[in-house]
């Protein structure tokens, strides 16, 4: 992934260039049509996915409680935390969405853990947290 593209998306465009750069080596670029279940409440998360370009709904308990689009992300926590889905998310239009899996964050703590350290704090700051 080139890591200028992940400049222009929420919570890489915060980040300094030298850690997005190491975040761009596993970053991969998913699209997908309408109508995709990109994360189902319960399940366990493996991918962190940050949109690109298109909406998503997110569901729980199967009322729609909001829409996602360009910059926004989801399924970190999971991914950061080991923990399950709190809400399903399902491809309203056709998106492109970057990915990032949980082995990778795996690698990263390991490899850079100051740029896993920063997308925390990016996360939480966006948050409000």
């Amino acid at each position: 992934m080139d890591a200028s593209r992940l400049k222009s998306v929420p919570p890489f465009d915060s980040l300094p260039d030298d850690v997005r750069e190491k975040f761009s080596v596993w970053v991969g670029e998913l699209k997908v049509d309408p109508g995709r279940h990109l994360a189902d409440q319960g399940d366990y998360a493996y991918e962190l996915f940050v949109i690109e370009d298109g909406t998503a709904e997110v569901r729980r308990n199967g009322d729609e409680i909001a829409e996602l689009g360009p910059g926004d992300f989801f399924g970190e926590m999971g991914v950061l935390e080991g923990t399950q889905r709190n809400a399903t998310v399902i491809s309203k239009t056709p998106m492109t969405l970057f990915t990032l899996s949980h082995w990778d964050v795996r690698r990263l703590k390991r490899e850079a853990p100051e740029a896993i350290e920063q997308l925390r704090r990016v996360i939480e700051e966006r948050r409000g947290a």
